[in-house]
């Protein structure tokens, strides 16, 4: 034992024909540091960045997780650094020649008997909250809006103990845009099934301007309506009845108090586990993610299918580089042509802004030692498990398939949130090496660390510790147990996270690819 806490000089190799591992001491390692193995540093390398197993000549392949991450720029001897200024990106697999199904993963057995306490509604979702929505339909009445909730959530909510929360659905969209313009219908059908997230009841009520362009009808079109035509939904403030400001506030508390009323009448039941709708999704991501909190999560993945459950990832930029690997695990031909035509969607409008994945990986994910986007991709899509992909939903769509999805989004931490409540999540898992204070009002969310030097200094904010698989101390499987458990646990109502604790909710960000005039 020396040095770095106690621990051993240790770096970790994910397959035998990786050609670099990972340094896993914390603050890294100064030159001459010799492993178990025989491998000595030829020079200091920071903790979870690269080390060379071998000389890579010039133009080698660079290869981790058994998959080529990129080509040496120059020649790199054994116990060097690699890091990005000695490496090339690869090209992007071509969508025109993937396989389509030609390894799909047989099925698990099944897993019988697991149940959580949540809230039946009507049109047949299950939340794992019970919370007021009040949705809003343009920007303009946003800060009312607010101001309303305030005052609901201080005079009215304490008298109806059994509803969790009142949340405001605000956004910068509903004017001064492109309504009709190719890609707006993304926005507009987001807001419109966020409105219907089973978290809120399953049914909305909507405050409006009354002279904006997204009219509430547009929003939230009759059929999409599960309450009582009797019963007002729309309050619009420019209407003639609201005399003042404090006339538009009173009618939306007394709105609010009659859904008060509605939701405070429900009580948890018993529902099996396939109620569940898991959304994963990774943020402020380092090379120890796709070796502890990925892959520990998609080992819970594969006991959520297993169960029944539904269970998306999402990160266009961050599955582009390994979507051969995935169209090849996919049910069935359809399925894997519909994952195609979501990255080439996204491939078209990255090129329209002048970009491509390469600007993906963060300043904060580089220094974590992911030197690429397919480093990153290969690490992120480790959160699928090896399920059988099941289907495919466009940003803003409401899942409607059992079993492993793929839930269209951008990478941004926000938008990729906002959009899997809209896909109907009622459950977030959230995986972290850097560290961020990211929440959902919304939905629950579990948050991960691929550190446990992270998970020790936010112990405050991190619910589960994965960094103990990269030590050895526990395994993917006990983690990945670990995590299944406490997603039933806080789906009950049973345990809390640390992000509901200290309400930590970020606000909504709409994927708005259309234009605004």
């Amino acid at each position: 034992m020396s040095g770095n806490g106690g621990l051993r000089p240790l770096c970790i190799q994910v397959h035998a024909q990786d050609n670099v591992a990972i340094v896993a001491n914390e603050g890294g390692l100064p030159a001459g540091t010799q492993f178990d193995s025989g491998l000595t540093l030829a020079e200091a390398i920071p903790e979870a960045h690269k080390v060379a197993l071998s000389t890579i000549a010039q133009g080698a392949p660079i290869v981790r997780y058994g998959v080529v991450i990129g080509y040496a720029e120059a020649p790199v001897d054994k116990g060097c650094w690699v890091h990005e200024g000695v490496m090339s990106l690869p090209a992007a697999p071509p969508l025109d020649r993937l396989p389509l199904a030609t390894a799909v993963p047989d099925a698990l057995p099944p897993l019988e008997g697991y149940t959580f306490d949540g809230f039946l509604n009507q049109d047949g979702s299950v939340g794992t909250k019970n919370m007021l929505g009040i949705a809003t339909t343009v920007q303009c009445v946003s800060a009312t809006v607010e101001f309303a909730v305030k005052r609901i959530r201080s005079e009215i909510l304490p008298r109806y103990s059994n509803v969790d929360d009142v949340i405001a659905i605000t956004h910068p969209y509903g004017c001064g845009v492109a309504i009709n313009a190719p890609g707006s219908e993304i926005p507009i059908r987001t807001l419109r099934n966020l409105s219907l997230n089973p978290n809120l009841g399953g049914a909305p009520m909507v405050v409006s301007l009354g002279c904006e362009k997204l009219q509430p009808a547009q929003m939230l079109p009759a059929s999409s309506l599960p309450i009582l035509s009797s019963v007002p939904y729309v309050i619009r403030l420019q209407d003639e009845q609201h005399r003042s400001f404090g006339d538009m506030v009173t009618a939306i508390m007394e709105m609010a108090e009659r859904r008060l009323i509605q939701l405070h009448a429900r009580t948890r039941v018993a529902r099996p586990a396939a109620d569940l709708v898991v959304g994963l999704h990774c943020g402020g991501s380092d090379a120890f993610s796709g070796v502890t909190a990925n892959p520990a999560v998609g080992y819970a993945a594969d006991l959520l299918v297993r169960a029944g459950a539904t269970v998306m990832f999402s990160e266009v930029t961050e599955v582009r580089d390994v979507i051969h690997l995935l169209t090849a695990r996919a049910a069935n031909e359809a399925v894997a042509r519909d994952l195609i035509r979501e990255m080439a969607w996204y491939d078209a409008y990255l090129q329209r802004g002048g970009a491509d994945r390469s600007a993906n990986p963060t300043p904060g994910n580089k220094t974590g030692g992911l030197t690429n986007i397919v480093e990153k991709a290969l690490g992120s899509t480790a959160k699928a498990g090896s399920s059988a992909l099941a289907g495919v939903f466009g940003p803003g769509e409401r899942v409607t398939t059992k079993g492993l999805v793929f839930a269209a989004t951008p990478a941004s931490d926000f938008v990729c949130g906002t959009l899997q409540l809209a896909a109907g999540m009622n459950m977030h898992v959230f995986t972290t090496g850097r560290g961020t204070p990211y929440g959902l009002a919304m939905a629950p969310v579990i948050k991960v660390a691929s550190r446990s030097a992270l998970a020790d200094r936010w112990s405050d904010l991190i619910d589960i510790d994965a960094g103990r698989i990269a030590t050895g101390e526990v395994t993917i499987q006990q983690v990945g147990e670990q995590i299944f458990h406490l997603i039933i646990d806080v789906a009950s109502g049973r345990k809390q996270t640390w992000a509901d604790h200290w309400g930590l909710h970020n606000e909504f960000a709409l994927f708005n690819p259309a234009p605004i005039t």
